[in-house]
């Protein structure tokens, strides 16, 4: 349950069919449990943008297929949950020629609610649109538009009258084989099969934030897509989401041990050590630098803090490396790299300490240098942005794509957690993404408190790839919620501590 499919949209077509076998009463069945969670969806995620009025003005973009299917029946399940709404629908095209279940469920919100339905024959480019519902075209489309559906995209795109911009499975225009300019949405709702075309580096402008909606296709055996690219769900969450043994202590849990910091840089490694503190883990000891470790144990008394040397320039020193070895027996992960800077004797240091090791280790930051890879003695997770994935494999950010991550961590047999508004996770063998997130994780500071929570879900035992996926989702969904909460501007990295229990407690 934890993980679905990636397939094209040709398997998607030919999947389908082979599950349904084109039965209507299935397919009805299947539209309404889509509509059910698009429409559960839609009411959460508006709450980034503002509060959901109790009148909204829905629009919906209704093509003829399974898609306007869905966007119909959402809209109605909208209407239930805000009776003083209005639906005003567009047909593409004459509704006469819907296909029989889209006919049904047009038929269905037109009759129960005559007074608050308009259908017009052109977009409403005057009136305040709250929520758009893109469910034109769906995954059987192919280039080229035909008129006058190529005209209406353009002019719906450029349109600011529109709030939220909802795509039901793709947005329009999006494919195996795409258009240069698909119909743009904030959220696109993946139903029953996550699609590939939403997965490209292109089609982010156009999809906004992927959401993936379960119905069930995959509950049975699933052996045919076990080397296809996988979709991270919440059930990714299961396993700390269950009742700890009562007959624990906090030694059950493992025990982290945190490195990094300096003097010019000394913020990463205390939100770093914040975030493990929440992520479960029984014991965190932090190695800083002595000129901030008493400040930061006023702030974080639950960590034990170790001063460490510095250098001249507040970096942490070799002399220091013996703290470590003392008490390195008591560990059960590392994490390193936040605020540690590149100064030479510093990198020196990290490479003697993850030679000697054979600690599971969270790799980040200023640490995620070739050379410090190279010495690692133990498996390691590393979480890197663009940026950092560039330098470690001698590429221009640009070029970086999927199968670059996937071969370097083959190599280096190491686990990669690329980090940025789709983050993906690879073992060299495996590849998952997770789309849980939210704009408001474009802030500095936030990869550090990943940090932390890999490092404290090593600790605790997770293999590196189950780790990383944990991770993943709950820094996701813990955004999700605090832009929920306080809108995705005027926040702070560290409110997001304040939503870590909350992907836990579903």
């Amino acid at each position: 349950m934890a993980k679905r499919p990636i397939l094209t949209c040709e398997e998607s077509c030919n999947f389908e069919q082979e599950l349904l076998g084109r039965d209507p009463e299935k397919e009805w069945v299947a539209m309404n449990k889509v509509a059910d969670q698009l429409a559960h969806h839609i009411l959460l995620d508006f709450n980034e943008f503002r509060p959901m009025p109790r009148d909204p003005h829905i629009l919906v973009l209704a093509g003829k297929g399974h898609n306007g299917g869905d966007a119909l029946l959402s809209a109605h399940r909208l209407l239930k949950s805000r009776p003083r709404g209005q639906v005003t629908i567009l047909p593409i095209g004459n509704p006469d020629n819907f296909k029989p279940n889209t006919q049904k469920a047009f038929c269905s919100l037109a009759e129960e609610n005559k007074c608050r339905i308009l259908q017009v024959d052109a977009v409403p480019e005057k009136d305040n649109i709250d929520i758009s519902l893109d469910g034109i075209l769906g995954m059987q489309f192919s280039p080229p538009l035909r008129a006058p559906l190529d005209k209406l995209i353009g002019t719906l795109n450029r349109l600011d009258n529109i709030g939220f911009r909802a795509a039901v499975d793709l947005p329009t225009g999006l494919g195996d084989q795409s258009i240069d300019e698909p119909l743009r949405a904030d959220f696109t709702y993946a139903t029953g099969i996550a699609k590939a075309p939403l997965f490209t580096k292109q089609a982010l402008h156009w999809t906004g934030r992927i959401r993936y909606i379960d119905i069930g296709f995959f509950n049975q055996n699933l052996t045919q897509f076990e080397n296809s690219k996988k979709i991270l769900t919440e059930d990714t969450l299961k396993p700390i989401r269950q009742m700890r043994p009562s007959n624990c202590d906090k030694r059950s849990h493992g025990h982290l041990f945190c490195i990094g910091g300096s003097r010019h840089m000394p913020g990463a490694l205390l939100l770093t050590v914040r975030a493990a503190l929440r992520s479960g883990v029984g014991l965190v000891t932090a190695f800083a630098p002595e000129s901030v470790a008493s400040q930061f144990a006023a702030v974080a008394p639950e960590a034990m803090w170790v001063p460490w040397p510095e250098t001249p320039d507040g970096g942490l020193s070799l002399e220091g490396q013996h703290l470590l070895r003392e008490k390195v027996s008591s560990a059960t992960a590392l994490a390193t790299g936040p605020g540690i800077g590149v100064e030479r004797e510093t990198q020196i240091l990290l490479q003697e300490i993850l030679k000697e090791t054979k600690l599971p280790t969270v790799i980040d930051a200023d640490a995620l240098q070739p050379e410090i890879i190279k010495s690692l003695g133990g498996a390691a997770i590393l979480t890197p942005h663009l940026g950092e994935m560039a330098r470690l494999t001698g590429s221009h950010a640009n070029d970086i794509n999927t199968e670059i991550v996937r071969e370097y961590s083959k190599i280096n047999n190491v686990t990669t957690l690329l980090k940025g508004p789709l983050s993906w996770i690879t073992n060299g063998e495996q590849l998952h993404v997770s789309s849980f997130g939210s704009p408001v994780l474009a802030r500095g500071g936030s990869g550090d408190l990943l940090t932390g929570i890999v490092g404290g879900l090593l600790a605790q035992g997770h293999p590196p790839m189950e780790a990383a996926d944990m991770a993943a989702v709950w820094h996701g969904q813990a955004a999700e919620h605090l832009a929920r909460n306080r809108g995705q501007t005027a926040v702070t990295t560290t409110l997001l501590l304040n939503y870590m229990h909350e992907p836990l407690r579903p």
